[in-house]
């Protein structure tokens, strides 16, 4: 079998706006997933035992189910209870949805491995709960969560290939595009799998350097 990836050529455009959307999409969800998922993490260390269950069941249903099945949960669902959403909207929610599971067992491993001295330095000093993990707890442990979260970000940046599935023209929907009218199946995805790397290490380095200069401070 020859492979010609010269007639992809014309496609170039049309595979980069894909992967640009992709890091959009990726950014997005991150970010939301992030927010959402700090908030989790940050419930799951709370005293009150009832309210760290309620946050520890939503992390186990997060994570226990596949991303897909959320996805269609989101954009397919919604619409019977009367919320009917964008496909990008929906996408970008059900991808921050999920990745707000892990980042909140990742924030929570990150606040426990904060020294309890920290806390009864606190507590001497009179902070409040919410203070003293506003001013004292989260600021130290962020350093231990980074590498982690950078980890989240490059897996949602795999994962956003799921939002093909709601007909959105990210990277993996342009190269079916790209591949049924074509028909070089194998080049097409050849190409789209090396622009995912290129993503995927690209991220991974840029992260690794802020977390360096994160640690010399």
């Amino acid at each position: 079998m020859t492979l010609d990836f010269s007639i992809l050529l014309p496609y170039i455009p049309m595979l980069l706006a894909g992967a640009w959307f992709t890091v959009k999409a990726s950014l997005c969800s991150v970010v939301l997933g992030s927010a959402f998922g700090l908030i989790v993490g940050a419930i799951r260390v709370v005293p009150f035992a009832p309210v760290r269950g309620l946050a520890a069941t939503y992390i186990y249903v997060i994570r226990g189910t596949p991303l897909l099945v959320q996805l269609f949960l989101i954009y397919f669902g919604l619409p019977s209870l009367g919320i009917n959403l964008p496909a990008f909207v929906a996408g970008i929610i059900g991808l921050g949805i999920n990745s707000s599971g892990y980042v909140g067992e990742i924030v929570r491993g990150g606040i426990e491995a904060v020294p309890k001295g920290q806390w009864e330095a606190s507590k001497m000093l009179g902070l409040s709960y919410l203070k003293s993990m506003r001013y004292i707890i989260l600021p130290q442990a962020i350093r231990s969560m980074l590498p982690a979260i950078g980890n989240e970000f490059v897996t949602l940046i795999k994962e956003s290939s799921l939002l093909s599935t709601l007909a959105i023209t990210e990277l993996t929907m342009a190269g079916q595009q790209v591949r049924s009218v074509t028909y070089a199946s194998f080049e097409t995805f050849i190409a789209v799998g090396i622009i995912y790397l290129c993503l995927t290490s690209s991220t991974s380095f840029a992260l690794q350097l802020l977390e360096k200069r994160w640690s010399t401070r």
